[in-house]
C-alpha cells in the first residue's frame, strides 16, 4: 500500500503557502493565519499552534489590492453631518465578514462612515492606523468608534500585550477623537472563550479586566458611551458567543449576521435613539463598502 503521509504533509504546507502562514518573532505584532479563520468554512480551519494577529491578504472578492484609504467613506446615504470613524479588527473590517453592526447602525442613524479598521490588527496597530490617517487630513468627524482588544489578550505571550499596554494604547485613540470633538464611543471586548485552545483562565480574567476599565471610561471622562458587547452577543456562559449568533462561524470568536443585527440595534439606540428605524432587511456584514485603495 502506498504511503500517504509525506503528500499528505505536503499538500498542508501548500495551504498554510496560500493563507500567507509565516514564521515570526516572538515580539512582533504581525503573521500568522487568524484573520483568514474569519471566512466561513465547511471544513476545520488550518491554523497554527499560537496564532498570532496580522494585516492579512485581502479577502476576494471583497477585497482591494493595498490598505484602503481614508480619504474615502462608505456608500451610506447620510441625512445629516453624522460622520462616524470606526477602527477595530476583523469583526469590524467587511474583507473578513465583519462590520455589519456598523452598517446597520450607520444606516439606522442616517450616517456616513471611514471604516479603518483591519482584520487582525491589535490596539497598537488601530493606534498607529488612526495616527496616519489624522496626519495625512482625516477630520471632521462626529463620532469616533473603537471596537479591538481580542488580538492583543491572546498575544499576551507572542507580543508581550497586558491589560496595562491595552488601555493606554486605546486611551490615546479615545484622546484623538476628544481633541478633534467627537464623541468617543467605546464596545468591550466580545466572549471568546469558545476560541480553543487560545482562551484560556489567564486571558479570561484579562478580559474582566480590561472590560471593567471599559465599562467605568465614560465615568473618568475617556469615552463618552461604552458599550457593553457581552449581554448582547452571549446567553449563559457569559464568556462564549451565543451559539445562535455564531453562523456560520464556528471558531468561537466571530460571531455571524444575527450577532451583527443584535450589536448594530444597540449601537443605534445609544448613538440615534431619536431617529427611526428604516424598514426592509439590515444589510449583512459583507455589504458594508470599504474605501477605496491606495498605492
Amino acid at each position: 500500500m502506498t504511503n500517504l503521509g509525506p503528500l499528505r504533509s505536503l499538500a498542508a504546507l501548500g495551504t498554510l503557502a496560500l493563507l500567507g502562514c509565516t514564521a515570526v518573532d516572538a515580539g512582533s505584532p504581525k503573521g500568522g493565519c487568524l484573520a483568514r479563520a474569519a471566512q466561513p468554512s465547511t471544513s476545520p480551519a488550518v491554523s497554527p499552534k499560537q496564532p498570532v494577529p496580522t494585516e492579512p491578504a485581502p479577502v476576494a472578492p471583497l477585497a482591494t489590492s493595498s490598505e484602503p484609504s481614508a480619504a474615502e467613506t462608505s456608500a451610506v446615504t447620510p441625512t445629516s453631518d453624522c460622520h462616524w470613524v470606526v477602527v477595530g479588527d476583523s469583526l469590524t473590517d467587511p474583507r473578513s465578514h465583519g462590520g455589519g453592526y456598523v452598517t446597520q447602525a450607520a444606516s439606522t442613524c442616517g450616517c456616513r462612515v471611514t471604516n479603518l479598521a483591519r482584520g487582525g490588527f491589535m490596539v497598537n496597530q488601530m493606534r498607529r492606523r488612526i495616527e496616519r490617517e489624522i496626519a495625512n487630513g482625516l477630520g471632521g468627524f462626529s463620532h469616533l468608534i473603537v471596537f479591538g482588544g481580542v488580538n492583543d489578550l491572546y498575544s499576551d505571550e507572542t507580543a508581550g500585550r497586558t491589560p496595562a499596554k491595552i488601555e493606554r494604547d486605546l486611551e490615546a485613540i479615545y484622546r484623538l477623537g476628544r481633541e478633534r470633538h467627537a464623541s468617543v464611543v467605546a464596545i468591550t471586548v466580545a466572549p471568546w472563550g469558545g476560541f480553543q485552545p487560545w482562551y484560556t483562565p489567564k486571558r479570561g480574567r484579562d478580559m474582566s479586566e480590561l472590560n471593567s476599565w471599559l465599562l467605568a471610561a465614560p465615568a473618568r471622562g475617556i469615552t463618552d458611551v461604552t458599550l457593553d458587547s457581552t449581554p448582547l452577543l452571549s446567553c449563559g456562559d457569559r464568556a462564549r458567543l451565543c451559539d445562535k449568533l455564531t453562523a456560520p462561524f464556528r471558531d468561537g470568536i466571530h460571531f455571524g449576521p444575527p450577532g451583527h443585527a443584535a450589536l448594530g440595534h444597540a449601537l443605534a439606540a445609544s448613538l440615534c435613539a431619536d431617529r427611526s428605524t428604516p424598514t426592509g432587511p439590515s444589510p449583512s456584514p459583507t455589504q458594508q463598502e470599504q474605501p477605496a485603495a491606495t498605492p
